[in-house]
């Protein structure tokens, strides 16, 4: 488990030379992510992650409810954040940290709002009866970038999921269990990735999946969200330096090539769990 810790000034300063210099404590570009780890199961919609020592579950779930009025065709999708006192020793037990809001709404604009899942496909009985997918996602242990593994815990998740069969005559469902037929999976219409930008020196240099260490001395961050079509589903910048436009046009090239790695690291963790079925 990796502490939250202040760095001294000698530290910060030796991080950040490196950085000018190209080199990152734990010897990779400035471009590169750690590396990505992606553990399935053992029940359906179950996924832990790790990104170098940060590491995150999620756990998707699924009932039965009566849709919104001004949605009656449309299921749900819920997603809940719980940051561990264990994994931040600075946060308050039952109070939501500024870090938490934030992760949930980057996580809501990216999977909810970007339309990742086919809400319609959800719906079982028109004004009555519908989906609601809930995804509850843990921070387990803290080393920077907890966007980023968060986002790929929900989708690989969410891709893993398999939500029970149901056959409808009429108005009566009948849910039938895993064990008489085969579960169905979620209509997913696209994976958004985020990748996550921190910037030093007035954005003069800029690192991707940024450390615990290297998000106490950078002076911005930028979390962009792509999918392997290419298509930016958000952006999100919460405060910090300003950046040039060039800047961010760079950002996006280099997000795009990062999305469509972490994409085929997730089909590739999927792939390898349905052969062992």
């Amino acid at each position: 488990m990796v502490r939250e810790f202040e760095s001294s000034n000698n530290e910060k300063d030796f991080i950040l030379q490196g950085i000018k210099e190209g080199l990152r404590l734990d010897n990779r570009d400035k471009y590169d992510f750690r590396p990505i780890g992606i553990i399935l199961g053992p029940d359906y919609g179950r996924s832990e992650i790790t990104l170098g020592n940060t590491r995150v579950l999620a756990k998707v779930s699924c009932e039965v409810v009566r849709p919104y009025q001004d949605r009656p065709t449309e299921g749900m999708i819920t997603l809940s954040t719980e940051l561990s006192p264990m994994a931040f020793p600075s946060i308050e037990p039952g109070r939501p940290s500024e870090e938490e809001v934030l992760v949930s709404r980057i996580l809501e604009k990216a999977i909810k709002r970007g339309q990742a899942i086919d809400t319609e496909g959800l719906c079982i009985v028109a004004n009555e009866k519908v989906w609601s997918i809930r995804v509850d996602i843990h921070f387990l242990d803290h080393d920077g970038n907890i966007i980023d593994a968060a986002c790929i815990a929900a989708i690989s998740a969410l891709a893993h999921f398999r939500r029970p069969d149901i056959t409808v005559i009429g108005e009566e469902v009948t849910i039938h269990p895993i064990e008489q037929r085969n579960p169905v999976p979620l209509s997913i219409r696209h994976m958004p990735i985020c990748v996550t930008f921190a910037f030093f020196e007035n954005g003069e240099y800029v690192v991707v999946d940024p450390t615990l260490q290297e998000e106490q001395i950078r002076q911005g961050d930028m979390t962009m969200t792509l999918n392997i079509h290419k298509e930016i589903c958000a952006l999100s910048k919460a405060g910090g330096i300003p950046l040039e436009m060039e800047t961010i046009i760079v950002c996006s090239q280099i997000a795009t090539i990062k999305a469509k790695w972490i994409t085929e690291q997730i089909q590739a963790a999927l792939d390898a769990e349905k052969s062992k079925k």
